[in-house]
């Protein structure tokens, strides 16, 4: 399928998955700051790296709140494995999920760019409609990208292109990207202005 055929058809079913899926609980951040504490000592750090595949930790300072409740739900749903992510995520409830959520959006709250920085590479044209031609988010549904380490959105990328990962959406886009697509996409976000290694405040 070609990208820009594919992208369309990504675009439409994001939508309808919006259109389906319930509202959010307003998310607390003093409490979600409390609730933190857990994933500080991953998350915090920067420049950590996950022991086996190595890889860095993600960014969430600035991640969107609505899409920090939802990774955590999908990790315990098992949408998403992780083997401590999976563990702190079982016992979190949808209000616990949404608190983290509001905490780490209002630490550093990420602007699109008035020009993203470099060129996009061809095999992100699909990423734009979701993740923004900067990598912020165009709904807050959609994860923020800019910023984020480059080897983590590797891997997340061939996450969902193997299955590791479920999601539809980013499962059908994945699955045609090459593995130089998949670095060329990666640098591009990274290098963009946008998320950081979260501190507790």
């Amino acid at each position: 399928m070609h990208l820009h055929h594919a992208g369309r058809t990504l675009i439409a079913a994001a939508a309808l998955a919006l259109l389906s899926s319930p509202a959010l609980a307003d998310g607390d951040p003093a409490r979600g700051r409390t609730l933190a504490y857990a994933c500080m000592g991953c998350h915090g750090i920067e420049n950590y790296k996950n022991a086996y595949p190595k890889y860095s930790v993600p960014k969430l300072g600035g991640q969107s709140a609505a899409y920090v409740a939802a990774a955590l739900a999908n990790y315990q749903a098992g949408a998403r494995w992780h083997p401590t992510m999976t563990g702190l995520a079982s016992s979190l409830s949808a209000q616990d999920r949404a608190d983290l959520g509001a905490y780490f959006a209002g630490m550093a709250a990420v602007q699109p760019a008035a020009q993203p920085a470099g060129t996009a590479p061809a095999a992100a044209a699909a990423c734009a409609a979701c993740h923004g031609a900067d990598g912020v988010g165009t709904l807050p549904e959609n994860p923020t990208l800019a910023g984020q380490h480059a080897d983590y959105l590797v891997q997340a990328l061939n996450d969902y292109r193997t299955g590791k990962r479920n999601n539809a959406i980013m499962s059908g886009f994945a699955s045609q990207l090459t593995p130089a697509d998949i670095r060329a996409i990666a640098a591009y976000y990274a290098r963009q202005p946008g998320l950081v290694t979260p501190r507790l405040r």
